[in-house]
């Protein structure tokens, strides 16, 4: 059976990036955006708004009962997504194939663990540069969606199905044979970029050129690389160049979610990033001296709010 029902949960950045791209391509009920009733009055009285159009989108709660979603994608913050496991519960069938799109290395188990691995696809976002104040979004480069199996070298039915769909939506994607090496690529990228922009108060423009915040980025990346190597993935200089040439795709004047959660005086995901680095540096006896300093920067801005 073909995709035809997507149910996205997360109105940020990267719901609203997904969500109106899709609406404008496939019908309206068919595309479900799931939030709770406050939320959904809170969307539908200030509207949603990407590069300046309005967003027309099929608002659904959690639970309201409906025929499973063919597509899941998560695009919440990782502190919401314990919640937003449970409020998809009417979303998930048989032969839903769900997709997250959050940063880190642990969603994917963390959603399996309640729905089973065998309806996730790896996915990562990558090559935005969305920028949210309130609810306006703009971004000059759409990015794309890459997924896969979790077994390296595997083409599976769930991925062609996507790979179908996306054709069809003429939405950008890159179906993945290596999943766990691109998820740890782009978590060292969030690393390194999300909180370097965090703390020096910037800009993507800042870390694209030569100097002290572009080389403390690649030094937070470099302690990824390293502990890389203890779990088998082996980030090497080609996929740090990969990655640093994505960065330099990107508009000079966007900020990073991190950099947009500070200035708005939000909680970050900090603990995500260098918490977690930090945390298998002691683990495995491997010193993370760089993302020390800026987890402790980070939660020093964090404790001012």
């Amino acid at each position: 059976m073909e995709i035809r029902t997507v149910s996205i949960i997360g109105l940020g950045a990267l719901g609203i990036l997904f969500g109106n791209h899709l609406s404008k391509r496939m019908p309206k009920a068919d595309l479900r955006i799931i939030a709770d009733r406050d939320r959904i009055k809170k969307y539908e009285s200030n509207h949603m708004y990407c590069n300046g159009e309005p967003c027309e989108f099929n608002y659904m709660t959690p639970e309201e009962l409906c025929e499973p979603a063919d597509l899941i994608i998560f695009t919440v913050k990782y502190d919401g997504l314990n919640d937003a496991i449970q409020a998809m519960k009417n979303q998930v069938g048989e032969q839903t194939i769900i997709l997250s799109a959050l940063n880190g290395i642990t969603s994917e188990t963390v959603i399996g663990e309640t729905y089973g691995m065998d309806k996730i696809l790896h996915c990562v976002a990558q090559g935005m540069d969305a920028v949210k104040i309130g609810n306006k979004l703009t971004y000059e480069h759409m990015g794309m969606l890459c997924f896969g199996e979790g077994q390296p070298g595997v083409i599976s039915t769930k991925v062609n199905k996507v790979t179908e769909f996306f054709e069809k939506m003429e939405f950008p994607y890159q179906a993945v044979i290596d999943m766990n090496r691109r998820l740890w690529g782009k978590f060292m990228l969030n690393v390194g970029v999300n909180q370097t922009v965090a703390v020096y108060e910037s800009n993507y423009g800042q870390i694209q050129k030569e100097g002290q915040a572009r080389d403390t980025m690649i030094s937070a990346m470099r302690e990824v690389m390293v502990l890389s190597e203890i779990k088998g993935i082996n980030l090497n200089e080609d996929d740090l160049n990969y990655w640093l040439d994505i960065l330099s795709t990107l508009s000079p004047g966007g900020k990073p979610s991190m950099r947009q959660d500070l200035e708005a005086k939000r909680y970050s995901e900090v603990e995500l990033f260098s918490g977690t680095v930090i945390k298998m540096g002691e683990k495995y006896c491997i010193p993370t001296p760089v993302n020390q300093q800026l987890y402790d920067k980070i939660k020093f801005v964090e404790s001012q709010y």
